[in-house]
C-alpha cells in the first residue's frame, strides 16, 4: 500500500526542510529522487539515496535543464514537488512598512518559481503522474504582518488548480498541500511555536513527520482521483477557535456563563 516502487521523483528545494523530508519519505518508498536546490545538497542526498542537482527556481531555463537531468539520471518523472520557497525580508512588517522590491523577489522565488516548474515539468512526466506544490495555510488564513509570504503562496494554489485543469487529461494530478507552522529552520520561530500553541486544536507546532505522510499519499496511485485540491495540515487551525482562545476571551470579557 502507498508503495512508490519504479517511480521517479523531482523534487525542488529538496536539500532541507520539507523537501528532504519529502525526499526521505520518498526514497524509503521505493521511489528514485533527485532533489534540486540552490544550496548545495551533494551531501544530504547521498546520505538518503538520492541525486542532487543545482538549480535556482527562478532561472526558468535552469529549471528546464534540471528537469532534462533528472530525466537522464533516472528516466520520466512520475512525481514532482514544487516546495522551493522563501519567507522574505518584510516577513512580518505590515504592507504599508514592506517595499515593492522585497515583495518582488519573494514573487520570484516562491510564485515564478513555482510557475516554471507547472510550465515545463509535464514535458519530462509520464501520464498519469502527480505534482504536489507546497503552499502554506497562510493562503487561505491571513496573518497581520505576512502579506507578501501570505499573497505568493496564494496564487501558487491557484496556479495549482490551474494546472490540474489543463493536465487532467494526461491524468497528471496537481494538488497543494498547506502547512501551518511546522518545526523546520524557517518554521520553528518562537513567534510560531507560541502562535501554534495558541490557535491550534492539538496546541502545538506540527513535526515533519506529520506532514510528509501527506505528500506520500499524493505521489502514491491510492490517490489518483485527487486532484485540484488544497489539503490543510494544519493541528485543527483552520477548524476554528481553540480552547485556548475562547478561555483567554471568557476572561477578557469577564463571561461567566449566564
Amino acid at each position: 500500500m502507498f508503495s512508490l516502487a519504479g517511480k521517479n521523483a523531482f523534487i525542488t528545494g529538496g536539500a532541507s526542510g520539507i523537501g528532504l523530508a519529502v525526499a526521505e519519505r520518498f526514497v524509503k518508498a521505493g521511489a528514485k529522487v533527485v532533489i534540486a536546490d540552490l544550496s548545495d545538497g551533494t551531501g544530504v542526498a547521498a546520505d538518503i539515496g538520492a541525486n542532487y542537482l543545482e538549480l535556482n527556481v527562478t532561472d526558468e531555463m535552469q529549471m528546464c535543464s534540471a528537469l532534462e537531468e533528472a530525466v537522464a539520471l533516472n528516466g520520466k518523472l512520475d512525481i514532482v514537488v514544487h516546495n522551493a520557497g522563501i519567507t522574505g525580508k518584510d516577513n512580518y512588517l505590515s504592507i504599508a512598512d514592506g517595499t515593492a522590491d522585497h515583495l518582488r523577489q519573494v514573487f520570484e522565488v516562491n510564485t515564478f518559481g513555482v510557475f516554471h516548474g507547472l510550465k515545463h515539468a509535464p514535458a519530462q512526466m509520464n501520464d498519469a503522474g502527480s505534482m504536489i506544490i507546497t503552499s502554506s495555510l497562510s493562503a487561505v488564513m491571513g496573518v497581520p504582518g505576512n502579506a507578501q509570504y501570505t499573497a505568493t503562496k496564494a496564487a501558487i494554489s491557484q496556479l495549482g488548480r490551474i494546472s490540474a485543469l489543463e493536465l487532467g487529461e494526461r491524468g497528471i494530478r496537481v494538488n497543494s498541500v498547506l502547512p501551518s507552522y511546522i518545526r523546520t529552520d524557517m518554521g520553528a520561530s518562537s513567534l510560531g511555536v507560541h502562535v501554534a500553541s495558541r490557535v491550534t486544536a492539538l496546541g502545538r507546532m506540527g513535526e515533519l513527520d506529520e506532514l510528509v505522510g501527506v505528500y506520500h499519499f499524493l505521489a502514491a496511485d491510492e490517490s489518483r482521483y485527487i486532484t485540484g485540491q488544497m489539503l490543510n495540515v494544519d493541528g485543527g487551525w483552520s477548524a476554528g477557535l481553540s480552547n485556548k482562545q475562547m478561555d483567554q476571551f471568557r476572561q477578557e470579557s469577564g463571561w461567566d456563563g449566564e
